[in-house]
């Protein structure tokens, strides 16, 4: 890794995050307010450095630096980050990041392994329906993270009960109706910008190719993981759906969206591959 402002900018991200996390693990076994504290300050401080790294890159590309696999996982990373500072804030759930903080900073370890200097842009990302897209999609993909946090809490708190295992762990969990209530509240903000995220990427499909949707493989797999969540919001509005059966289509849902992310772009050929290079 070329050294840079942009790459110490981002390792010192990456150095808050872990911290982050380790504080997270520790609130596992020893919930206390300082622990809990220095947690979001270590989080918050990685969101900052983080936020400084992409105006950086954003100046010296003079675009919207989510153009290959490196910055869609740097933006990605971004966005947990900031999403779960958000919640952490409104929702008061202290041990939401042990859950949460992981992901944020495997995916972060994995920009900074594949970091690429700035190139050109090919003219289809030379246009202002880029940042409304992935802008969209992110924060959707973010809050749709929570969700899968939270339905793993779900299960795990659900299996203590049943089990009678009323330990250390059970009384940092939240009580299983927080839990569905939130992740319902994640859920039902986060679908929206899923589907905000596919129609802006249609429109941008439509100017850069001529056409609105071509059934390209992330196209297809888009409207897949759509349709989970679409399934999941229609189940917990219409017929009940809460708990367990929420909380494990919500682990599916996250699923599908990691693999339309990554998982198409890495396996798979298709008009959007340029991200995965």
């Amino acid at each position: 890794m070329t050294f840079s402002l942009y790459s110490f900018l981002l390792a010192g991200a990456l150095l808050c995050y872990t911290l982050g996390m380790l504080a997270g693990f520790v609130q596992i076994y020893r919930t206390s307010p300082k622990t809990s504290t220095a947690e979001n300050w270590l989080i918050t401080c990685g969101f900052i450095l983080h936020l400084a790294a992409f105006g950086w890159r954003f100046w010296e590309s003079r675009a919207f630096p989510v153009t290959n696999l490196h910055e869609s996982l740097s933006c990605f990373s971004l966005f947990l980050a900031g999403v779960y500072l958000w919640i952490s804030r409104t929702a008061k759930v202290s041990i939401l990041g042990s859950f949460i903080n992981p992901l944020t900073t495997i995916v972060m370890v994995w920009s900074l392994l594949i970091i690429q200097p700035v190139q050109p842009h090919p003219p289809s990302l030379q246009s202002f329906w880029l940042p409304v897209h992935v802008i969209f999609s992110f924060a959707g993909n973010a809050l749709l993270a929570m969700t899968c946090g939270l339905g793993i809490m779900y299960l795990i708190q659900e299996h203590l009960i049943k089990t009678k295992r009323i330990g250390r762990l059970f009384k940092r969990l939240p009580s299983l109706n927080q839990l569905d209530q939130l992740s319902y509240t994640c859920l039902s903000v986060g679908f929206p910008f899923l589907t905000l995220g596919i129609i802006t990427g249609s429109i941008w499909a439509s100017l850069a190719w001529g056409s609105y949707w071509s059934w390209d493989p992330k196209e297809t797999w888009s409207l897949i993981t759509w349709f989970l969540y679409a399934a999941l919001l229609h189940g917990r509005l219409n017929s009940g759906w809460r708990g367990k059966k929420a909380a494990i289509l919500s682990i599916i849902g996250f699923v599908a969206i990691m693999f339309t992310f990554l998982g198409v772009n890495l396996l798979l050929s298709g008009l959007h591959a340029y991200t995965a290079r």
